[in-house]
């Protein structure tokens, strides 16, 4: 019992200090102690009896194992994001797709810019930081609401297209080294819950904004935001749009004839006989970015920043996600944390249910996705494919699960995205980033495991 309200105790102190603004690097070792304060769990290995377990080693363990498995995905996909930004190209392609959309669809302007640059490879915290300028003129120009600037571009960056088959975001990649799998696993399903994501999603942020709007809700200019959008509006001339998407396409192509070498006939000589799995992004963001390198040559001398710039965000972003993993790692040792995964795992019927359930609960734990799937599969895979799961439908139920509860208050992505970025608080824009990253890609989990269990 005591366990059980550590537990939860420790998850609603995370969430809490990260709400207030306290950093993740700091919130998550203190709620991972108060995990170990109420499992028993010894502070340090000295006082540990008999080789069990303490809090200092697992925590660690939990955060350096996944800088050391995606670091470099992190470094090479904030580096080509940044190189895509400094080129023009991001930019071109964002102001392409808002002039093709028109100012009357100013929502869905800024949902499909952050669509098309997820799936094509710019991370997601990239994404954010890119279109947030082109975002705050055109909500100004539409009079709306600009609290719902948050949700556009997490519902854009984070949900059909993160998830989806084929994405190279590392929430797609992740179950591939644990269940055989390649990136493309379960695509039908992945096609068809994608389009009901983003069609559901988009009626319901429309709706939201036109209420507020009927309630009077206007854009609020700040002072910033002639800042804001003079660092991304000056007078420079930005490469062709369709060259620009030249990068974005380089990723997935490399992308996927990493995954499928077969497929190229006669080139596939050239490449490993074997998917390189993970490691194929890395590949592909490579190319990705030495093509977006020749398209912005005339910003050569801005590279050197970009690539620096991009490195430093790599290391922030890796360990935001490090600092929940670890979190995760010591609340996988709490007995209470091992009760709840026993009585999942033994849920009768389908197991891609009880599957579904223990990455929903546990990304939902360690506020990361990423880091939920990396804490769950070693504990759930071999027992599901062990029960006669399918790989393929494994790997896609878990990668949408992932993105569901994910994306709580204390998520690092929300926050950034929120109050970095933005400059809003939880309590005006969470909202409405709650309903389309929690509650639509909840109905999208129900909706694949139908769709799993009839075909």
């Amino acid at each position: 019992m005591i366990a059980a309200i550590g537990l939860i105790g420790a998850l609603a102190l995370l969430i809490f200090m990260t709400v207030r603004g306290v950093n993740i690097l700091i919130a998550g070792p203190v709620a991972a102690a108060v995990v170990a304060l109420t499992s028993g769990i010894a502070w340090l290995p000295p006082l540990a009896s008999g080789g069990a377990p303490d809090y200092a080693t697992t925590y660690m363990a939990g955060f350096t194992g996944f800088f050391a498995d995606w670091f470099f995905m992190f470094l090479l996909g904030a580096i080509f994001g940044e190189v895509m930004r400094v080129s023009g190209a991001a930019e071109s392609v964002a102001r392409w797709i808002v002039g093709t959309i028109g100012i009357r669809h100013a929502v869905l302007a800024v949902v499909g810019a952050c669509a098309l640059l997820t799936y094509g490879g710019v991370s997601v915290f990239i994404v954010a930081f890119s279109v947030y300028p082109l975002a705050v003129p055109l909500f100004r120009q539409a009079d709306l609401p600009r609290r719902f600037i948050p949700a556009a571009l997490a519902f854009g960056s984070v949900t059909f297209t993160m998830t989806s088959a084929g994405s190279p975001e590392i929430q797609n990649l992740i179950p591939m080294q644990y269940l055989g799998t390649t990136a493309y696993a379960g695509w039908q399903v992945s096609l068809i819950v994608a389009i009901l994501m983003a069609s559901l999603g988009y009626w319901w942020l429309q709706r939201m904004v036109r209420r507020a709007v009927a309630r009077g809700e206007r854009f609020e200019s700040r002072p910033s935001d002639e800042q804001v959008e003079g660092a991304e509006a000056d007078e420079r001339p930005l490469p062709h749009p369709l060259l620009c998407l030249l990068p974005l396409a380089a990723v997935l192509a490399v992308f996927m004839a990493f995954q499928y070498p077969q497929s190229l006939g006669a080139l596939s000589a050239m490449l490993p006989a074997q998917s390189l799995d993970k490691w194929a992004l890395v590949v592909a963001l490579s190319a990705g970015t030495v093509i977006a390198m020749l398209i912005g040559l005339r910003e050569r001398a801005r590279m050197p920043g970009a690539f620096s710039v991009g490195a430093t965000g790599a290391v922030v972003a890796i360990t935001n996600t490090c600092a929940v993993v670890g979190f995760g790692a010591v609340a996988t040792l709490s007995p209470a944390f091992q009760q709840a995964l026993e009585m999942v795992r033994d849920l009768p019927g389908d197991p891609l249910i009880g599957a579904a359930i223990a990455v929903t609960v546990i990304a939902g734990l360690t506020g990361s996705a990423s880091g939920g799937q990396t804490i769950a599969l070693p504990l759930i895979a071999p027992h599901y494919l062990g029960a006669g799961a399918d790989p393929a439908e494994l790997h896609r139920t878990v990668a949408i699960a992932s993105g569901a509860l994910d994306s709580l208050p204390h998520n690092g992505y929300v926050v950034t995205t929120i109050r970095a970025i933005c400059g809003e608080t939880h309590q005006a824009a969470y909202g409405p980033v709650g309903a389309l990253t929690v509650a639509v890609p909840v109905i999208g989990l129900a909706v694949a495991l139908l769709l799993f269990a009839l075909f």
